[in-house]
């Protein structure tokens, strides 16, 4: 184990790790700490941790010191020649005539070194560019092109929900997306709708995922031909959020709206387009009646459950209950105490005699081998018996090879 704390350079940037060196450092602290360019500025984000070593990079860096007022000075100093090196800058790239987009601009933490980030299509030539701007500020210049993700993170904003951007928050790593997520949760195809500010698909696309990948194996796909309450018929659309499908029934009237059913409700015959399976017999009216539940029926009719509808009278009512349980469960504890203290002898009594209609089994004295071979007779039963324990498995009944019913 080893213990470390993270630092973050930049709002929204990425964190690293370092050796704190003895300091306890607290969340929200700034602190000096040395890196691969140099001593630098930062602010603790994550206090005093102990982490696996493979976990860690070796060498780890270590904290120098915590900030001083002449360090808070020093960076309040460098964000001011930060927006006159980006004023500075931009006039140079119109005067050279470069197709790039500067986004800002970064002083290290002593001032040596200046860093200038960029967006572009293409590749730029910009040596003229460096010479002046070497020239002007008399420290070491580094043009760096980024991606429009990176823009978006440096320059931060809002999204179409409302809250700052989620890589200038809290994403220290983008993770790929693509057009399929969108389509597993059957959003719209609208380029406008599913991209975000920087003009990729949104990031927030990836949280939910895995719900919706989940959700899809235990729903139907669409057109599948399937058993319900009220008959067969085809799957015509599917609500994963709420695990529900609509089905158009064989013998609906025509322009009869589909019926909405939860997916314990049915039973897949044919999963996906395709011809209905040969020789197929819808099973009897009974049998698909019981198939139906109180949850559905609740959910077709838009009736609400028994309980009560406020959140705390549920809570009281579950805690309520729970307590009954458990005095229940400590009166049969105490009452089954109570019976083997009453039935144990006491110290001092004999142990009651036998009933004289009663005939007392013969002990048979064994020899060590005989016990032996007996216990492990015992054990290879029991190891047969556990070994072919027979799986319950729900028979599949239908007809037409079709798929048994959706979990």
């Amino acid at each position: 184990m080893t213990e470390i704390i993270s630092v973050r350079f930049r709002p929204g940037g990425k964190q690293y790790y370092f050796d704190p060196m003895g300091l306890d450092v607290a969340e929200g602290q700034n602190v000096i700490v040395e890196t691969g360019k140099g001593l630098e500025y930062g602010t603790c984000v994550r206090h005093n941790t102990m982490v696996e070593d493979e976990a860690v990079v070796q060498p780890l860096r270590p904290v120098v010191r915590f900030a001083t007022e002449k360090d808070e000075k020093q960076v309040r100093d460098n964000r001011g020649r930060e927006k006159d090196a980006m004023r500075i800058c931009q006039q140079l790239v119109e005067r050279h005539g470069l197709d790039m987009k500067l986004v800002q601009v970064e002083y290290s933490f002593d001032g040596g070194k200046i860093i200038f980030f960029f967006t572009s299509d293409g590749r730029v030539d910009f040596r003229a560019l460096v010479k002046d701007l070497a020239g002007i500020f008399r420290a070491r210049i580094e043009l760096r092109q980024i991606g429009v993700r990176d823009e978006a993170r440096m320059l931060g904003g809002f999204g179409i929900c409302g809250k700052p951007f989620c890589c200038a928050q809290f994403l220290s790593e983008f993770q790929p997306v693509s057009i399929k997520m969108a389509k597993t949760q059957n959003l719209s195809l609208n380029p406008t709708k599913i991209s975000g500010t920087c003009g990729r698909l949104m990031c927030c696309l990836k949280y939910e995922q895995g719900a919706y990948e989940d959700a899809v194996k235990r729903c139907p796909k669409q057109e599948s031909f399937v058993e319900c309450p009220d008959g067969t018929g085809t799957v015509a659309s599917v609500n994963l959020l709420k695990e529900q499908v609509k089905v158009r029934l064989e013998n609906a009237d025509p322009g009869e709206q589909p019926k909405s059913y939860l997916t314990d409700e049915i039973r897949v015959v044919r999963s996906g387009k395709g011809r209905r399976p040969e020789g197929y017999e819808p099973p009897p009216k009974a049998e698909l009646e019981q198939l139906r539940t109180e949850e559905g029926e609740r959910m077709r009719t838009g009736s609400k459950g028994d309980g009560p509808a406020d959140l705390g009278a549920m809570l009281e009512q579950y805690m309520s209950s729970q307590q009954k349980q458990g005095d229940g469960q400590r009166r049969r504890n105490n009452n089954q105490n109570q019976n083997q203290n009453r039935n144990r002898p006491s110290q001092g009594q004999s142990k009651p005699r036998q009933q004289s209609g009663q005939r007392s089994k013969p002990q048979v004295q064994l020899t060590s081998a005989q016990a032996v071979e007996a216990r492990q007779g015992q054990n290879q039963n029991q190891n047969h018996k556990r070994r072919y324990r027979p799986h319950h498995r729900r028979p599949n009944n239908k007809p037409g090879g079709g798929q048994g019913p959706q979990a």
